[in-house]
């Protein structure tokens, strides 16, 4: 009996997709969906309720680590993979649907729509440098250094190289923060200032250093943080 209720559960929820899509589901029900597709034979409406509280929010667990969410109850190795698969695979399409090169950057809303996708699903703390030529193009993008510290750390000797093999006019960086603080250290200031000073000393910009976590973002410029504001 319990087994024909849950089928028909499924199958209704199933159909509400086909018609509409997500956008009627709440967090709870479009985890409580995608777990149909791991676990067969049990409501997941309560793992879902489970993965909720236990990480405080969708956008949290989509971002988990496997480790993490298989330690939740009736979680197991094949839905934590699974989640982790979503979530990698809507990163990829993310990073695929932004033009790598060729891209116009010529506003801060333009740079930021550019990075977001850099920094979606990650849990690790990551910087980028976008090389531009002298129209605001994008050349290259790349990614400086990753790690799980609150400070991610680059040489000159990589900004320089990077510049020079990209004869670049202008570069933007860009990293993030996981304390949900878009703010930048007194770190981040000191090597903007001399990140600026270097690249000026072989003729490159350093148009903009952008501060990004979660939804939030700080453009430094913007923000005074430049020599020339």
């Amino acid at each position: 009996m319990d087994e024909n209720i849950h089928a028909g559960h499924r199958d209704r929820l199933k159909e509400r997709f086909d018609e509409n899509g997500l956008k009627a589901f709440s967090d709870i029900e479009a985890l409580e969906l995608l777990l149909f597709y791991a676990i067969p034979r049990c409501s997941t409406n309560e793992i879902a309720h489970r993965l909720i509280d236990r990480f405080g929010s969708f956008k949290n667990v989509m971002e988990a680590d496997a480790s993490e969410l298989s330690l939740v109850k009736g979680v197991g190795e094949n839905a934590a993979r699974l989640i982790r698969i979503v979530s990698a695979m809507n990163a990829r399409y993310l990073a695929a649907n932004r033009r790598t090169k060729g891209s116009i950057l010529g506003s801060t809303e333009s740079m930021v729509e550019y990075m977001y996708p850099l920094f979606a699903y990650t849990r690790d703390e990551l910087a980028f440098a976008i090389c531009l030529n002298g129209a605001g193009a994008v050349i290259g993008c790349h990614e400086l250094s990753k790690g799980m510290s609150n400070k991610v750390e680059f040489s000159a000797r990589q900004i320089i190289s990077l510049a020079l093999r990209d004869n670049a006019i202008y570069m933007i960086l860009a990293h993030n923060h996981l304390n949900d603080i878009a703010l930048p250290s007194k770190a981040d200031v000191a090597s903007t200032k001399a990140i600026e000073e270097l690249l000026g000393s072989i003729g490159v910009c350093l148009f903009d250093h952008f501060i990004i976590s979660g939804n939030e973002y700080v453009s430094m410029r913007e923000s005074g943080f430049f020599k020339d504001e």
